[in-house]
């Protein structure tokens, strides 16, 4: 009986006048909302720069914010996938050429946009958008495209770690930061290439000289890493770029000047945006490091990197009562190490009052008196290990 109501309920549901109310209904809803929505895009899109209207990739954002979510699947999923059962590719060569084609590229937007405005008849407090077909503005135009493709070509800084299995380079700060630049930049293209918004492009392009500096010489191998102790100065080096934008945008909040205030936000937002990433990635990376180096110092513990020793101990003479703990084939509690066949508490050892734990391949571990042997009171851990993680993109 029950199935019986439900399929009548289904036949009236489903009747020539229901659908011609649910189509009734469905146009209602179009006309209110999408419509409007299409024709306020339209015209939208009609208002930017006519120059630039038939340029790849200016007719509208679609093939740009595609082009940025394929690349975002891609570093982050489908080229480890790919990856996953292969060696790192050896690309070295590839990425020296990379590196310092940038730093061609990067030059010469730098140059170009500041013997066209910057740096001769531009205003640094307030400069308009020249929209006529003068050949200067019309030059600075491009130059705005060019810089915007230049953004897509970036995205080989990430492709390169995923061939490379770098996995742990690609960063929330990295993949953001190259991700959204591209769909950024075409608004200002769009809309507004030249004036004022150029100086985002003109800073950011000497910036990028010496990074992409930097990366090939990184990328040539260790025989460089001498001269690249400059890394972290680097990173302020772009946290003072993205202060210079933020206060030669906002500065338009204190002056009359004939240039979109939305453009002024957006790129005084992304200017905000990106010097917290790099604040938190300059913290994380440098300011870590400096506290551990003061702890090292304070507590006489001693570090292991990458497989070298280095030591910062205090000693007195007394007893050791630390706790120990490493991990490695060699160290301590190893085969020639502290609580080991040949070291103390060992075989042949002395004894150390303290306890011993430890993670390695050899587990001997005992616990005995010492009187005045160890020459030190040592109240601080020794930690090992034999890898550490590298902090630069190179």
């Amino acid at each position: 009986m029950a199935d019986i109501l439900m399929k009548r309920k289904a036949q009236v549901f489903f009747s020539s006048g229901a659908r011609k109310r649910l189509g009734y209904l469905f146009r209602s809803v179009t006309m209110a909302f999408v419509e409007p929505l299409v024709e306020w895009y339209t015209n939208f899109m009609a208002s930017g720069d006519t120059r630039v209207q038939n340029w790849t990739f200016m007719q509208g954002p679609a093939p740009t914010l595609s082009i940025c979510l394929s690349y975002v699947l891609f570093v982050k999923w489908i080229g480890p996938y790919l990856m996953k059962n292969r060696p790192p590719l050896n690309i070295r060569w590839l990425m020296i050429i990379y590196n310092f084609a940038m730093v061609v590229i990067s030059t010469y937007i730098f140059v170009k946009l500041g013997f066209l405005g910057w740096f001769t008849k531009y205003n640094w407090k307030c400069q308009p958008v020249d929209y006529t077909d003068n050949p200067d503005a019309t030059a600075m135009a491009h130059l705005a495209w060019w810089y915007y493709l230049s953004k897509f070509l970036e995205f080989t800084d990430t492709i390169f770690f995923v061939l490379r299995k770098k996995y742990t380079h690609i960063s929330t700060l990295h993949v953001i930061h190259h991700g959204i630049m591209p769909m950024s930049v075409w608004w200002g293209v769009k809309f507004t290439p030249g004036g004022h918004s150029t100086f985002f492009a003109f800073v950011n392009s000497l910036v990028h000289i010496v990074m992409y500096f930097y990366y090939g010489l990184a990328a040539i191998g260790p025989s460089m890493n001498k001269f690249l102790w400059w890394k972290k100065y680097m990173t302020a080096f772009q946290m003072v770029q993205f202060i210079a934008i933020f206060l030669h945008s906002f500065q338009l909040l204190f002056r009359e000047c004939n240039y979109p205030r939305g453009f002024m936000w957006w790129i005084g937002f992304h200017a905000v945006l990106f010097w917290f990433l790099f604040a938190d990635f300059y913290k994380n990376t440098y300011g870590r490091k400096h506290f551990k180096g003061k702890a090292i110092h304070m507590n006489g513990s001693a570090t292991y990197a990458n497989g070298h020793s280095m030591s910062n101990g205090i000693k007195e003479n007394g007893h050791c009562n630390g706790s120990i703990k490493a991990n490695g084939v060699n160290g301590i509690n190893g085969v020639n190490g502290i609580n080991g066949v040949n070291g103390i508490n060992g075989v042949n050892g002395l004894a150390m009052n303290g306890s011993a734990k430890q993670n390695g391949y050899h587990k001997p571990a005992e616990n005995g008196y010492t009187n005045g042997v160890c020459n030190g009171h040592s109240n601080g851990v020794v930690h090992r290990t034999t890898t550490t993680k590298k902090d630069s993109d190179d």
